[in-house]
């Protein structure tokens, strides 16, 4: 029997300042074999995946049934093999992969011919913001905005040559209660210094000033300095980081996984030196995503 696979990327998003607009896509994936069946069937392969006990509340099957009800089509039976390599609330993107996986499985599954436009708009109306779901989408470094007319636009950054460290501790920490110690507002001046700051990260990432990225990464305002007492290790990690060579470290997405940009070349001798100092994380270099979503044939 022939079906298609669906590969997503994970994903980090804010990178420090550009909160809720920043996304990168990261080398772990999501993946979905999908053929055709008698009845809706959701196979597990991966101890990262949530359990659930009914088809109709499997998270993905719920995304795209909302998807095929909007252009009212019906969704075929199919079974669904599932694998993970992207951890539940650990700020890697676990949602927005599994989001933009359902948007792809109704767009398959019933001939929608959506385009990427449209399975992003429809991801940041269920995410509530572009950055992790553009990331997934597209692959690379993207910058999005929703403007107040509800457009979404977004920037893909050209290839950044750099290396990407990741320090995924084995507690979770879920985006709700991340968002619930953020301000609900900011004076002028300060959202005024947040975003300078935010602009010259983009600029610099662009530019190829990783120094400069790095040292305004972690001057954000919008964000880390409330999430951070949330995050056992937060100063250790970018210390440690910094004394190995590390451009900047971050809070990935919400937390609690911190991210490091560091120079090309030194990604795996600096994630060995720091898994040494903290023996109950899972410290791992990583590559950025360049392709985002990848959709094949599949024979079962």
């Amino acid at each position: 029997m022939v079906g298609f696979k669906l590969s997503l990327p994970a994903s980090s998003a804010n990178i420090g300042p550009g909160f809720d607009s920043a996304g990168i896509a990261l080398n772990r994936y999501l993946t979905l074999q999908v053929f055709e069946n008698d009845k809706w069937e959701f196979e597990h392969n991966s101890h990262l995946l949530p359990s659930f006990t009914d088809y109709k509340d499997h998270f993905i099957y719920q995304i795209a049934k909302r998807l095929a009800d909007r252009h009212n089509k019906s969704l075929p039976a199919c079974r669904v093999k599932i694998d993970s390599e992207i951890p539940l609330a650990r700020g890697l993107g676990s949602s927005a992969s599994a989001v933009i996986a359902g948007i792809e499985l109704a767009n398959q599954l019933c001939c929608l011919s959506l385009t990427p436009e449209d399975k992003l708009a429809f991801g940041t109306e269920i995410e509530g913001h572009p950055d992790n779901v553009a990331a997934v989408l597209f692959g690379g470094f993207v910058i999005t905005v929703k403007t107040p007319k509800n457009e979404i636009d977004y920037f893909q950054l050209p290839a950044l040559n750099l290396d990407i460290v990741v320090y995924i501790p084995t507690f979770e920490l879920k985006t709700e209660d991340a968002r619930k110690v953020l301000p609900k507002s900011y004076s002028r001046k300060e959202a005024a210094t947040a975003s300078g700051i935010s602009n010259l990260v983009m600029a610099s990432l662009i530019s190829g000033n990783f120094e400069l990225a790095g040292r305004m990464m972690e001057q954000d305002l919008f964000h880390e300095p409330y999430r951070a007492e949330l995050i056992p290790n937060y100063q250790f990690i970018k210390q440690a980081a910094k004394n190995a060579g590390a451009y900047g470290t971050v809070i990935s997405g919400a937390g609690p996984t911190m991210i490091s940009i560091v120079p090309k070349g030194t990604g795996e001798t600096t994630a060995n030196h720091i898994q040494s100092l903290l023996p109950d994380y899972q410290v791992e270099a990583l590559m950025v995503d360049t392709n985002g979503l990848q959709i094949k044939l599949a024979a079962e």
